[in-house]
């Protein structure tokens, strides 16, 4: 490795190590200090190192953490293995917080439910990111009640709902689904979030008699889909930002 890749490599590290041993890939675009390296494209460097570097890992697709902070860092997040509940709970808070971010860079109000605003995306509560805690009466009482448990919603300047979100990690999105049902009489698009995997499980449910109405509305987008709309918005905004 060249002196100047080297010398990158080594400031994406310690600032990854001073953001705690952790950091996303659209945190570090804004946090590296890239001005005096000599490429047009310092993003595509960033995210080159952290895919290549033996001293960094990954923790989820788009969540990076340096291999000498393995321990503290996944301890932190209370990580213990793939499959356990903690890691159902982490990611499922994970791509909630990263909805929201993309929403309010979108420049939309976004919500997320009251049983959720505790959980935390990295270390920061839910409740935090979003514009607002309460959900806007966009409709009768009913309706409003129903779409206080989606899991995330973005809102128009008019306080209408934009886009419903749901992240479905592991559930059979039954229930999710009935959701978009009962939320069909509005102009919003209805989107569910899930592991690739689980993109034939998406396409068996939707095809019952129940679905019907909602069928053509409801789009399947994967984790590793809203992470590159995440980094795309992040890329885009670090540039404006370095003008």
């Amino acid at each position: 490795m060249s002196k100047r890749k080297s010398t990158q490599e080594y400031q994406v590290i310690d600032t990854i190590r001073r953001n705690g041993g952790y950091a996303t890939l659209g945190s570090l675009y804004h946090l590296v200090d890239t001005s005096k390296w000599m490429t047009k494209t310092p993003n595509e460097s960033i995210r080159r190192i952290v895919q290549m570097s033996k001293d960094i890992f990954r923790i989820q697709p788009g969540l990076w953490a340096l291999e000498e902070c393995r321990d503290e860092v996944l301890s932190k997040f209370e990580l213990k293995g793939k499959e356990s509940k903690e890691e159902e709970r982490f990611t499922h808070s994970y791509y909630q917080g990263l909805l929201v971010e993309i929403g309010n860079m979108k420049n939309c109000t976004t919500y997320i439910p009251a049983q959720d605003k505790n959980r935390k995306f990295l270390e920061k509560p839910l409740k935090d990111l979003c514009s607002i805690v309460k959900i806007p009466e966009f409709g009768w009482k009913g309706i409003v009640e129903r779409a206080r448990t989606v899991d995330v919603i973005w809102f128009n300047e008019r306080m209408m709902p934009n886009s419903f979100f749901e992240v479905e990690h592991s559930t059979d999105m039954q229930n999710s689904l009935a959701k978009f049902c009962d939320l069909q009489d509005y102009h919003s698009r209805f989107i569910i979030v899930a592991p690739e995997n689980r993109l034939e499980h998406f396409q068996n449910i939707i095809q019952r008699t129940a679905f019907k109405d909602v069928k053509g509305r409801v789009q399947f987008r994967t984790y590793e889909l809203i992470i590159r709309q995440y980094d795309t918005m992040c890329q885009m905004k670090a540039l404006v930002e370095r003008i």
